[in-house]
């Protein structure tokens, strides 16, 4: 009986933290020769930490890695790519004043007894490795920034296949391809494995999994839930449920029967309203007391919709109105006066004055109803800021301290008390818990809720769907820009938006 070949690769207890965050607990990983070895997760799971600890990007704080049976520490990305490790990023690390030649062997050039060759060599030999990809019309000499996105990503592939590769790693590489491209990105990785090349492959949709995976690792909050699954034969129910675990609880409070009943008139309409390489047409209408949840992956298009509405972005066709009107394209202060307010998802950056008191957090929407003939009534402020604030129970109860020395929970509070002083009808949460811990959560869905049974319209954005599915009462799902699902959320299970956002299309 033949020996087995040994792995290729084999990653062993991979651990990796950064500040406050354990990326990577003991992730092990197994890639053979000539196959294509699909790398699942949600976002957050540590798939780019550990590709990149793969590139020589990142070091591990523990862990092994073995290469061609013996041991190796990849320092950098060089390194890497001396042995024969090439990561093609989702976000492509493109130079785009050079030409497509330049950017191919940038770092490598040809030489000649020790001289770089410019020009004509390294043009043929470009050349030759976009016919190998089938795209031969790509002119090696043409800059990079004159080429679309699709054929930025072959460039990307060229530069691999131009180094010695034994193994390449790409991210979310279709994701950028309409179908015909993406046919031919499988060709292109069918002919790699067929020369014994192996092939880390990350990708949301698990249709491509079926199509081109020989087995699955999928990892799960820093960790390998599970390692070397055969992809035709794991259902992808198992696959979504590994990826989905749950080591939270998550509590919400009960929604009003009549929430966003029909026969209340919308407060907030969105008609066609649509962002070019962002979002489709989108057509939507919140009702006071209703919570609409936007359920997608990163780049579904989930928080461009809400920036768009807010006007932080102009829609290129559309239009949003509230009460009837419609609003200035792209015009915040239109949206604000109109009485829509956005919690975003960068709160830190986007939402607060980190060296301000809670008192100005609050305030600073409302700045002109505390001006007497010229001058801030402070006492006016701080007093209006405190009863704002007391209303959602933020902690400490005192408007003077520094917004940064309080949690994340509290932080978040002062963000929607800012809304309740302007007299917000409209409120935009983007990740309204992110960076917030487990029992605070609870609080702050009771106060989105409270919110809503008070009369606010409420427009969520979550990467947890159990936090859509709990809070909204209807829910939209998207994927690539485009609703593919709209419905109550009661008819919605965690499992069924999964399959909608990785392999749905759009239905009525």
């Amino acid at each position: 009986m033949a020996t087995p070949e040994p792995p290729l690769l084999t990653m062993s207890g991979i651990t990796k933290s950064f500040p406050g965050v354990r990326a990577l607990d003991g992730v092990d990983l197994e890639v053979r020769s000539g196959e294509v070895h699909c790398l699942l997760g949600q976002n957050g799971a540590g798939k780019s930490t550990l590709i990149k600890v793969l590139a020589g990007a990142h070091q591990p704080d523990e862990g092994e890695i073995i290469w061609c049976g013996a041991p190796v520490t990849l320092r950098s990305p060089i390194a890497a790519m001396r042995l024969g490790i090439a990561t093609i990023y989702q976000e492509l690390d493109l130079v785009d004043g050079l030409s497509v030649a330049e950017n191919v062997f940038l770092g490598h050039e040809p030489t000649t007894a020790g001289f770089v060759v410019r020009g004509g060599r390294a043009r043929a030999a470009t050349a030759g490795l976009l016919r190998r990809l089938g795209h031969a019309e790509i002119d090696p000499g043409r800059p990079v920034a004159d080429l679309s996105a699709a054929q930025r990503q072959i460039v990307s592939m060229a530069r691999a296949l131009s180094h010695d590769v034994r193994l390449i790693v790409m991210d979310e590489p279709s994701a950028a391809l309409d179908p015909d491209e993406t046919a031919n990105l499988f060709r292109i990785v069918a002919d790699l494995t067929a020369a014994g090349v192996a092939v880390v492959y990350i990708s949301h949709r698990l249709e491509e999994i079926r199509r081109i995976g020989h087995r699955v690792t999928v990892l799960k909050d820093g960790r390998a839930v599970a390692g070397g699954l055969p992809a035709a034969d794991t259902p992808t129910r198992d696959i979504v449920a590994m990826m989905t675990g749950r080591n939270v609880e998550y509590l919400f409070p009960a929604p009003r029967p009549d929430a966003g009943a029909p026969a209340a008139r919308p407060v907030l309409a969105v008609e066609g309203l649509a962002r070019d390489g962002e979002f489709a047409p989108l057509d939507l209408e919140l009702r006071p007391g209703e919570i609409v949840g936007l359920a997608g992956l990163v780049g579904s298009g989930r928080s461009e919709i809400l920036e768009t509405v807010y006007g932080a972005r102009r829609p290129t066709a559309g239009r949003v109105l509230v009460d009837g009107r419609p609003l200035r394209r792209g015009s915040v202060r239109a949206a604000v006066r109109a009485g829509i307010g956005l919690a975003p998802e960068e709160r830190k950056a986007q939402g607060l004055l980190m060296l301000e008191s809670v008192t100005r957090n609050v305030s600073v929407s409302s700045l002109a109803r505390f001006s007497r003939a010229g001058w801030l009534d402070r006492t006016a402020e701080r007093a209006a800021a405190r009863r704002a604030t007391r209303e959602l129970s933020l902690r400490p109860d005192d408007p003077d301290v520094r917004i940064r020395t309080l949690s994340g929970g509290n932080q978040q509070k002062a963000v929607l008390a800012r809304w309740l002083l302007r007299g917000c009808r409209v409120l935009l949460l983007d990740e309204p818990t992110r960076g917030v811990d487990v029992g605070a959560r609870a609080e702050l869905y009771a106060v989105i809720r409270r919110l809503a049974d008070d009369g606010l319209a409420v427009l969520l954005v979550s990467s947890e769907v159990p936090e859509v599915l709990g809070l909204a009462d209807r829910v939209l799902v998207l994927r690539e820009g485009r609703v593919v699902r709209t419905a109550p959320a009661r008819e919605l299970d965690e499992h069924r938006v999964l399959d909608l956002v990785m392999e749905g299309s759009p239905t009525p």
